[in-house]
């Protein structure tokens, strides 16, 4: 363990539906060329929102459903229930297995937390998106392909360390989580061109480990 270890989230089960049925169907809102679903539960939220949102520039799959859990992970309804549950549909089971090979190799590859302290009771997550997918290009109300900041950390960390990383880079403030999300965390999501958004990563993530290391400090 130790201050910037990788937080690594694990897949904790997924499934394929080739051919929902139409009362399910509608209650989601599918499109009538959505036939097929993957669905998908993990440990970390974040990480699974970032690796949906890939899933769609992989293949042609749209996010449909994506919530995270209240309280998060330790206090998960079951052992497979995880942070979150996700949603893929596509026209055809090829295309929703295709959705979620991309969707679990991001999260076990790419989309990881790491920790502030050395006892990896502070994580936080400062991910830069090079292009963003549908999902996330919806949720920050940009073109598709944008490269955007995924800003995470607990509560005061995040809200100081945004602040931070707006003021250290061309971006701008798509999206707040105001403090708490249904986890108790908080982000945001800021856009502008690659090295900026990996600019206002690196300020968020030099922010965070300053709070983690000296939580009293403000003058």
């Amino acid at each position: 363990m130790g201050i910037l270890e990788p937080i690594k989230p694990t897949i904790l089960a997924a499934r394929l539906i080739p051919n929902v049925h139409p009362d399910f169907a509608a209650k989601i809102g599918l499109k009538p060329h959505q036939r097929s679903l993957a669905l998908i539960t993990c440990t970390i939220d974040d990480s699974l929102y970032v690796s949906l949102d890939e899933a769609t520039k992989k293949a042609d799959v749209e996010v449909v459903y994506a919530h995270s859990f209240y309280a998060g992970s330790a206090h998960a309804s079951g052992p497979l229930s995880g942070e979150i549950i996700g949603i893929l549909a596509g026209p055809n089971p090829a295309e929703a297995r295709a959705g979620l090979d991309a969707c679990v190799a991001y999260a076990e590859e790419q989309a990881w937390f790491y920790s502030a302290n050395e006892d990896n009771s502070i994580v936080f997550f400062p991910h830069t998106i090079s292009r963003s997918g549908t999902y996330l290009s919806k949720a920050a109300d940009v073109p598709v392909g944008t490269p955007l900041a995924y800003l995470i950390a607990p509560p005061i960390e995040a809200t100081y360390a945004i602040d931070a990383a707006l003021k250290a880079a061309e971006v701008e403030m798509r999206v707040w989580w105001a403090p708490p999300s249904e986890t108790n965390f908080s982000g945001a999501l800021l856009s502008g061109t690659q090295s900026a958004c990996r600019a206002a990563c690196q300020a968020f993530q030099d922010a965070v480990l300053d709070v983690a290391r000296y939580p009293h400090k403000y003058t």
